[in-house]
C-alpha cells in the first residue's frame, strides 16, 4: 500500500489534517459579517434601553417608598409626642373617606411600581 497507512482499518492518506478551506467569495463574507455586526449592535441598543426603562422604573418605586416611610416617621413621631394623626384616627373609626384622600396617592404609587415590578 503506497503512501497510505492502515489504523484501525480505515485508510488514511497523508497530507494536511482538518478541513479544507471552503472557497467563499471574500466580498460575501465580509458582507454577512458587516451585517451580524449590524445586528449585534442594534441587539446591544435594545438591550441597554430595556435596563434603563427597568433602572428608572425602580427609582420611581425607590422614591415612592422613601415617601411613604417618611410619611410613617412623622406617624411615629407624632405619637411619640401624645398625639395621633388624622389619618390613624380615620383608621381607627372607620372613616375610610378622610384616610383614602391624604393616602390615596402614596398607595396608588404602591401599588403600580409592586404590579410593574412582577412584570
Amino acid at each position: 500500500m503506497d503512501d497510505s497507512k492502515m489504523v484501525g482499518g480505515k485508510v488514511k492518506k497523508p497530507g494536511k489534517r482538518g478541513r479544507k478551506p471552503a472557497k467563499i467569495d471574500l466580498k460575501a463574507k465580509l458582507e454577512r459579517s458587516r451585517q451580524s455586526a449590524r445586528e449585534c449592535r442594534a441587539r446591544k441598543k435594545l438591550r441597554y434601553q430595556y435596563l434603563e426603562e427597568l433602572v428608572s422604573s425602580k427609582e420611581r418605586a425607590i422614591c415612592a417608598l422613601r415617601e411613604e416611610l417618611e410619611m410613617y416617621k412623622q406617624w411615629c413621631s407624632a405619637m411619640d409626642q401624645g398625639k395621633i394623626p388624622s389619618e390613624i384616627k380615620a383608621l381607627l373609626t372607620g372613616d375610610e373617606h378622610k384616610m383614602s384622600q391624604s393616602t390615596s396617592k402614596i398607595s396608588k404609587n404602591s401599588k403600580n411600581n409592586t404590579n410593574s415590578n412582577s412584570q
